[in-house]
């Protein structure tokens, strides 16, 4: 039993965090334009970021962006605390990945993918330069989208493998196979490149 306030454990700001969102949904639902604006607000930066990794078409990803948002706007009232409301956000962003990528049939490689710069500084504090991670972001065009989503919620997001599953919509299993083989095809990729990182 915690008897005084700084005895609490940290992750009660978390917990306070993800009560928030899940406030701000509920107001959406009550059609509330300002919580939808400040939800806008927080999951821009992180849709933008996983959409662009996981679709390596950085034109298609504003409209899937607003195509998520959308979905929040119009179904916020279906959402049932039944997860984290990030996991909720991030599968329909997935969801709405495939779809668009399904459509345009994905087979028209993105060779400038690796020349642009991610307008992500984690990886370049992460990793430590930014040679490995352009390396790093070249090596993932070789992977699949889904095996691109593991890896990126997992690396880039700090997302753990129960709310992948649940994001990707597959089993926590099917998750661990995924990851297992795109990190065995990025060490196969980055060979001599950056010993130790996978």
């Amino acid at each position: 039993m915690f008897t005084r306030r700084d005895e609490l454990p940290a992750f009660d700001a978390v917990g306070a965090f993800e009560r928030a969102e899940a406030g701000l949904v509920a107001r959406v639902a009550d059609r509330e334009l300002d919580a939808f604006e400040a939800l806008y607000r927080i999951y821009h930066p992180r849709l933008t970021r996983f959409l662009e990794r996981v679709t390596r078409r950085p034109g298609l990803v504003e409209e899937l962006l607003n195509d998520t948002m959308l979905v929040v706007w119009n179904r916020a009232a279906t959402y049932n605390g039944n997860s984290k409301v990030s996991t909720w956000i991030f599968a329909i962003a997935y969801r709405k990945a495939l779809k668009a990528l399904h459509r345009l049939d994905d087979s028209v490689p993105d060779d400038d993918a690796a020349l642009r710069e991610s307008p992500d500084p984690g990886p370049d504090e992460l990793l430590g330069h930014r040679e490995l991670h352009r390396v790093l972001l070249h090596a993932m065009d070789a992977l699949s989208p889904q095996h691109r989503a593991v890896v990126d919620l997992t690396y880039f997001h700090g997302i753990g493998y129960r709310e992948i599953a649940r994001i990707v919509d597959c089993p926590v299993d099917t998750v661990k196979t995924r990851m297992f083989h795109a990190r065995r095809r990025l060490k196969t990729l980055l060979a001599g490149r950056v010993e130790g990182w996978l």
